[in-house]
């Protein structure tokens, strides 16, 4: 049968029968996968841990008439266990993964692929806080799925900014004549967090208050859902703790 080797990273899992599992992955270049590791719940294997959610690996597999089949997994980045020793990390890296899925169709996209391991190679080392770490990821992953909010110049007008008012329909900030009334406004300090955590600019994201960090949060999860168009089932049970 015809086989292909890529990278990837896995999304999500679930049960198949009575020792399979189904496992979705992100990888490098062949899109979005969905096949099947079989007898990976029989018996505490190094191939099944090495395709638990968080884990990047390089795969070999054959294709299959429905679900591709799993023959061989080696670990590229065994991000799994220390992410989900940390609550905080885990809830952002769930909610990483889940936006993934959602943003990629079957062809996938490099761009993605590459955004999503470093986020999560990010969150094992405890580089940034979790939750910096999880805003700069979902504002870089829309922007790369072609929805760059704006958070200086008008979104709708592009008048020059700096503005105030965030609208999530719109796009992001927007001039004080086309806003609709009762319109959230940021604060300064807010509003310059956000670009840092879209530039990647972490001195000035690390430097923010706990203030801006969270109306920076809420203004993130509501232009990310809004985007997608559906929920994310992950995103409520976030730690924002840390």
């Amino acid at each position: 049968m015809p086989t292909y080797r890529d990278e990837a990273v896995v999304l999500r899992t679930h049960k198949l029968g009575e020792a399979d599992r189904i496992v979705t992955m992100l990888s490098r270049e062949h899109g979005k996968i969905r096949a099947v590791a079989k007898g990976v719940r029989r018996t505490a294997s190094k191939f099944g841990a090495r395709l638990e959610p968080f884990m990047v690996a390089d795969i070999q597999c054959y294709i299959g008439r429905s679900l591709d089949i799993i023959q061989q997994a080696e670990s590229l980045g065994s991000y799994g266990s220390e992410i989900t020793s940390d609550y905080a990390s885990y809830t952002a890296a769930s909610v990483m993964v889940e936006t993934a899925d959602k943003v990629t169709d079957d062809d996938g996209s490099l761009q993605q692929y590459l955004l999503l391991v470093g986020a999560l190679r990010s969150l094992a080392r405890r580089e940034h806080n979790p939750s910096l770490t999880l805003d700069s990821y979902l504002l870089r992953s829309l922007s790369i799925a072609g929805w760059a909010p704006s958070f200086v110049d008008c979104a709708v007008t592009g008048a020059p900014g700096p503005h105030s008012v965030f609208v999530a329909q719109m796009g992001g900030v927007v001039a004080d004549e086309v806003a609709p009334p009762g319109s959230p406004r940021l604060s300064q300090d807010t509003l310059e967090l956000l670009g840092a955590l879209l530039a990647g600019t972490w001195d000035v994201a690390e430097a923010s208050d706990e203030r801006s960090r969270a109306q920076a949060s809420g203004v993130v999860a509501a232009y990310t859902q809004f985007h997608l168009e559906r929920s994310l089932r992950s995103i409520q049970h976030v730690d924002r703790s840390a």
